[in-house]
C-alpha cells in the first residue's frame, strides 16, 4: 500500500496544476518563466515549471498541500435536464444512457449491477440510466472506479456528458492516477482517496 501512495504523490506532483494554489503554500518558490530570446525579445517558459515536481522541497510542500487540504469537489450525485436538453434527448446517439450500456457489457456489467456499487438511491439511478436525469462527474468518477473502467471508456463516458479531467482538481487528478495504473482494489481505491482527503465520490 505504502507503495501504492507513493507512486501517487509523484503522480500528483508530476500534473497537479492549480498553480494559484500552489503558489500560496509557505516556502513554494516560484520558477522564472520568463527569459530573454535570441531575437532580443523576451520568451515564456511552459507554466508546468511551476509542478511540485520542480520544486527543490516538492516533498515538504506535499504534505503541507495534504495537511491543507478538504474536498471542495461535492455535487449531488445528478442533476435535472434543461428544457433544451429534454428537447434534444429522444435524437441523441451518444448521451450517457447509450453509452454506458456497451461500455458496461465490455466488463460483464448490468447497469443494476453497477448501480449497486455506488451510494447512489436506486430511484435516482434507474433514471439517469434512462436519460431523465444527468450523472454530475462525481458520479461518473465513481462508476469508473467502482467498475474497474479503463481511462478510454471513463473519457467516452466523459464525451457522452460534456466532461474532462482537470489537472487543477486533486480529485480528477487522484481518481486518473488510479485507472491509469489499473488500480481497482476496494483497500487501495480507498486508501488513496482517504490520503488526498476525497470524500465526495458516491462510492461503496
Amino acid at each position: 500500500m505504502n507503495q501504492t501512495i507513493s507512486a501517487l504523490d509523484e503522480y500528483f506532483m508530476a500534473h497537479y496544476s492549480d498553480y494559484v494554489r500552489l503558489a500560496a503554500l509557505d516556502g513554494y518558490r516560484m520558477p522564472e518563466l520568463l527569459s530573454p530570446s535570441r531575437e532580443g525579445g523576451v520568451q515564456t517558459k511552459d507554466p508546468a515549471l511551476m509542478r511540485l515536481n520542480h520544486q527543490e522541497r516538492g516533498e515538504e510542500l506535499l504534505a503541507l498541500l495534504k495537511r491543507e487540504q478538504a474536498d471542495t469537489d461535492y455535487t449531488f450525485s445528478f442533476r435535472f435536464l434543461t428544457f433544451s436538453e429534454k428537447l434534444r434527448r429522444p435524437f441523441e446517439r451518444y448521451s450517457f444512457a447509450r453509452v454506458l450500456p456497451r461500455i458496461l457489457s465490455g466488463h460483464s456489467l448490468t447497469v443494476e449491477e453497477a448501480g449497486r456499487m455506488l451510494t447512489v438511491e436506486e430511484k435516482f439511478w434507474k433514471k439517469m440510466v434512462k436519460g431523465t436525469l444527468f450523472p454530475e462527474k462525481n458520479t461518473v468518477l465513481a462508476l469508473a472506479l467502482a467498475c474497474g473502467f479503463t481511462a478510454m471508456d471513463t473519457e467516452n463516458l466523459f464525451n457522452a456528458c460534456g466532461y474532462e479531467f482537470d489537472e487543477r482538481s486533486v480529485r480528477d487528478i487522484v481518481v486518473r492516477f488510479l485507472l491509469e495504473q489499473r488500480i481497482f482494489s476496494h483497500d487501495l481505491i480507498h486508501a488513496c482517496l482517504d490520503e488526498y482527503k476525497i470524500t465526495s465520490l458516491p462510492i461503496k
